[in-house]
């Protein structure tokens, strides 16, 4: 496994915060230029990888991550440029292969896709999907991609979408026409199994509880892996936690929050009683799922992750909440000038 070259991310939803002074979510506009200006700084500090996810809320900025993937791609040199997630489900392959093709080309070869159901359902309805075909909309919709992405020429047929015959896609991205295609999961063992027969680099979100608990499931993963044929040297592993990052303490205790009113908003729709400072005090601890902290407490948290799982990649998810553009700046540049360099 590439452990001794191990990645760090930035991952985004374009988290709206709500004006106090209007009792309506933020610009949307002023949010989206602010992500394309703080990545920019990402690739400045040196971070590895930025993921920006896909919703379809008033709550959150960005529904088409490709388009802010590729305005970055404009302002960066070095940094890989991911979507977090695409909804693969509700989306085309075909469009989704040729817009990452494209901002591939654009950025020189940094385009990555990761795949998966998502966390929230408002875009079934938008498309007009039916949930009923939750799971094999998915199954049949990565099955496409994965050939897209290897073959120029595609003939492919399956129950919920039109067969291709001998059909072409362009652009076709560097690297002889292949994308990095990652599959991102919750935790459920049916989609690790797929992921690992698959061969697919893995990215599991991990934002509750303790990190711990999921190491039964990277072990699955990595035994089901192996046990698929697929090389060791090319195995890839990603977690996805919640971090923030600042010497102030005051600015992690005023982060909480931040960080509840996401949660609160969410949970609302979902049955959660609301987010309690014991909590977030507890995903902060060693055995927690928060990567809240100084330079010195993250840097220990992800090296512990790496020791524990072997993990070769760790994003760290940023906006929950909607920091302020300056905090947010700060965050970014302790990751990339201090955390960094401690974990690698």
């Amino acid at each position: 496994m590439k452990i001794n070259n191990m990645e760090l991310g930035i991952g985004m939803f374009g988290d709206l915060s709500i004006d106090q002074s209007t009792g309506k979510y933020r610009d949307a506009g002023i949010k989206i230029r602010e992500i394309i200006d703080q990545v920019k700084l990402m690739d400045e500090v040196g971070i590895d990888v930025f993921a920006m996810g896909e919703h379809h809320r008033p709550d959150y900025a960005v529904s088409s991550p490709e388009i802010v993937l590729a305005a970055a791609a404009s302002v960066t040199k070095n940094i890989k440029l991911a979507s977090g997630v695409t909804v693969l489900s509700s989306s085309e392959p075909v469009k989704v292969y040729e817009d990452f093709a494209t901002i591939d080309l654009i950025s020189d070869g940094r385009a990555e896709i990761f795949v998966g159901r998502g966390s929230f359902i408002e875009s079934f309805p938008l498309y007009g999907y039916s949930l009923n075909d939750y799971e094999e909309l998915f199954d049949e919709k990565l099955e496409l991609l994965l050939k897209i992405n290897s073959e120029e020429n595609v003939s492919w047929s399956g129950k919920l979408r039109a067969p291709m015959q001998n059909q072409t896609v362009y652009p076709r991205a560097k690297n002889g026409g292949k994308l990095p295609i990652w599959r991102a999961v919750g935790g459920t063992p049916q989609s690790v199994l797929s992921a690992a027969k698959l061969g697919m680099p893995l990215v599991v979100a991990i934002i509750g509880g303790m990190p711990i608990q999921f190491k039964n499931l990277i072990d699955f993963y990595k035994q089901e892996y192996l046990k698929a044929g697929h090389p060791e040297s090319e195995m890839q592993i990603a977690i996805h936690s919640h971090t923030f990052v600042s010497e102030d303490q005051e600015v992690i205790d005023g982060y909480f929050h931040n960080y509840k009113s996401q949660m609160d908003r969410i949970g609302s729709a979902r049955g959660w009683a609301p987010y309690t400072k014991m909590q977030y005090e507890g995903g902060r601890s060693k055995d927690g799922a928060l990567f809240i902290g100084n330079a010195n407490e993250v840097a220990d948290k992800i090296a512990y992750m790496k020791e524990i799982f072997g993990i070769t990649r760790f994003i760290g998810h940023m906006d929950v909440g909607a920091p302020e553009d300056a905090i947010m700046r700060k965050s970014i540049e302790l990751f990339g000038e201090k955390v960094g360099p401690q974990v690698k």
